[in-house]
């Protein structure tokens, strides 16, 4: 029998990746197992994220919406499969003690997250349009905002720049209303995951990729866009943004 560490090594290093940063789930159901390891495998922003090298020197990390605690997962999974030797030859290094705290407001999938990790993943469940969300060197939100009003989608843009210091990270991951047909085939697939987590179907309150950036500046951000779609049919767009 193979080893935790000879096991990392036998698979290709993003199979290793995506094993390791799924395990944990296991504990957590079937459901949660299955949805992290498809939502992993297919969604290409976790890949960017390492691939990109976009958390690396940052210490404190906000997930905004963290669901069920992929992000945390997925980080957890890269410092193992680095440390292991099982990293892509050209990707940079994996981000190494970064630590996570998520907010998610719905129940169900905070509970799914301390199942899989206990206390060594720090998921609160609390709506961000109120939380505190205290200090931090980098925020992830990941296909979050457009489910709140336009005014607390500034809101929480403004208080997330009060919580970084200046040169702090902003990762924001929108759909580009602009982008016509595949933004909309995005929205309805945005729908039926809803539904499969088991929520309900709330209002969206989208915006084209310029005027999500434009949102940005006026709250204190520099920001660039990267496409964040690949090998899917969505209109999906990464903004990089930095704290002035």
């Amino acid at each position: 029998m193979l080893t935790s560490s000879a096991a990392v090594a036998a698979n290709s290093p993003f199979d290793a990746l995506l094993d390791a940063a799924s395990a944990p789930y296991r504990s957590a159901g079937r459901f949660a197992y299955y949805f992290a390891r498809s939502k992993l495998r297919a969604d290409p922003v976790f890949r960017a994220i390492l691939e990109l090298g976009l958390l690396l020197g940052r210490a404190r990390l906000l997930d905004l919406g963290c669901g069920q605690g992929l992000l945390c997962a997925w980080l957890k999974g890269a410092e193992r499969c680095y440390e292991h030797g099982s990293w892509p030859h050209d990707w940079p290094p994996a981000p190494r003690g970064l630590s996570t705290h998520g907010i998610e407001l719905m129940p169900r999938d905070v509970e799914r997250a301390r199942r899989a990790f206990g206390d060594s993943c720090d998921v609160s469940q609390a709506d961000i349009r109120s939380a505190d969300f205290g200090a931090a060197d980098a925020v992830v939100i990941l296909d979050v905002l457009h489910y709140m009003a336009p005014h607390a989608q500034r809101e929480v843009l403004e208080r997330v720049r009060a919580a970084l210091p200046p040169g702090g990270l902003l990762l924001l991951r929108v759909g580009d209303a602009a982008a016509g047909v595949r933004f909309r085939y995005g929205q309805l697939s945005d729908k039926v995951v809803m539904l499969l987590r088991g929520h309900a179907i709330a209002a969206q309150h989208c915006r084209s990729v310029a005027e999500w950036r434009d949102l940005l500046g006026r709250c204190g951000f520099d920001s660039e866009a990267k496409p964040m779609s690949r090998g899917t049919p969505f209109a999906n767009v990464l903004l990089v943004a930095h704290a002035r």
